[in-house]
């Protein structure tokens, strides 16, 4: 990275500097390298600490830098596209989706959040158990995302409590079950949101940071069969939007035409 004259550059000097940084990370550095040290960057680019400080963080909220505990400022990778799209519909696991399964919990029909029984389908849902599968999504080694999938026990009837009798195992088979049945739709809806205490930990992020939440309801010809909440990392996720293709996760972000 070369040194540039800030003094003469009317707009702020830590924002001046946030564009030459960012075009030295695209230039000089790979995705994972770790940054020269603040006084040694302070140094070269002629800069209060402070001043590069202001830099870093807004590169950090951009989602180009990532501070790791015992390692130091090192690049971030690219963000993942997540394409948001009305065609293409599939269930939860199908095709290879990305997603890996980690936990589910089988609960009354108490547990899972107001919002969320409304979507599957208030009172309708009565007091029958409702499956809750937890998966992630990995990019670069990263968790970059964090689903909960809640499906009411009558959505899956032929799923046996011997054959899955908790964790990944069960998970795995509320899935296989939910893939029998005809999909005849589903809709979605994205908001910005705060990372609750649980997703912030899933996600390596302070609780409160800024996430996406994509939230997906299922529907055959019985009603909502399953509502998916995925809640993604507003520093390294964007979304695209498209008519003709799948929801998906790319590494190489584009804008769906």
């Amino acid at each position: 990275m070369g040194t540039t004259q800030l003094e003469t550059v009317p707009e702020p000097k830590y924002w001046h500097l946030k564009t030459v940084l960012s075009e030295a990370l695209d230039q000089d550095f790979a995705v994972g390298e770790v940054l020269p040290n603040e006084r040694e960057l302070a140094a070269r680019f002629g800069v209060a600490r402070a001043t590069l400080r202001q830099a870093l963080e807004q590169l950090e909220l951009e989602g180009r830098l990532q501070r790791r505990r015992g390692v130091g400022t090192t690049v971030a990778p690219p963000r993942v596209g997540v394409a948001v799209a009305s065609a293409g519909q599939s269930w939860p696991g199908e095709s290879a989706d990305g997603w890996e399964v980690v936990d589910a919990d089988v609960t009354d029909a108490a547990l899972p959040s107001a919002a969320v029984l409304k979507l599957l389908g208030g009172a309708a849902v009565g007091d029958q158990p409702v499956h809750t599968v937890r998966r992630t999504r990995v990019s670069h080694g990263q968790a970059v995302a964090a689903e909960l999938l809640y499906v009411p026990a009558a959505s899956v009837p032929g799923l046996s409590a011997i054959d899955a009798p908790a964790g990944p195992a069960r998970a795995r088979a509320v899935l296989r079950e939910l893939q029998r049945l005809d999909l005849d739709g589903q809709d979605r809806s994205v908001e910005l949101g705060s990372a609750r205490a649980d997703d912030a930990k899933e996600l390596d992020r302070l609780p409160g940071a800024p996430v996406l939440v994509v939230t997906t309801r299922y529907f055959t010809a019985a009603g909502t069969a399953a509502v998916s909440v995925a809640t993604y990392r507003a520093d390294t996720c964007r979304l695209t939007f498209g008519d003709s293709v799948d929801v998906e996760i790319t590494h190489e972000a584009r804008v769906a035409s």
